[in-house]
């Protein structure tokens, strides 16, 4: 992942703002992932999915407290990440592409909260650092 100064800069800016809404703003991407594609509740399929459940909120805050920890360690990905890379390859098993699809709900997520602050810079550097997590989270898969 190569990331300019201007795109850690707006990544960190937003981030400041998200890290006090973590629940809400996972809970948030989580349900869109799952109305815009219905087919990644198949590994959810112990989950309530309801609108606004424990379990959805309780996931989408984990989801986003990776994300923070990814935003804190953005130059040694794979270290943070190493342990959730097990998990997802070794026991979960999720659809690699499942990621990307809960990135652009993420960043949808992102753009509708933080408007004047989500720029083109801050939606490249976003869009960068949610492919790398993502390509960290799979890496163990092959």
């Amino acid at each position: 992942m190569s990331l300019s100064d201007c795109e850690k800069e707006a990544i960190t800016s937003i981030w400041r703002n998200v890290t006090e809404h973590m629940q809400s703003h996972g809970a948030e991407a989580f349900e869109r992932t799952f109305q815009c594609y219905p087919q990644t509740k198949t590994y959810f399929s112990h989950f309530n999915l309801s609108h606004g459940s424990n379990d959805i909120k309780v996931q989408g805050t984990n989801v986003f407290k990776a994300i923070d920890a990814a935003i804190n360690h953005m130059d040694n990905l794979e270290g943070t990440l190493s342990q959730l890379s097990d998990l997802h390859a070794f026991k979960l098993r999720v659809d690699p592409g499942n990621f990307e699809l809960l990135s652009l709900c993420i960043l949808v997520v992102l753009a509708r909260h933080y408007p004047e602050l989500f720029t083109a810079t801050a939606h490249s550097g976003f869009d960068k650092l949610l492919c790398s997590i993502s390509s960290v989270l799979t890496s163990k898969y092959r």
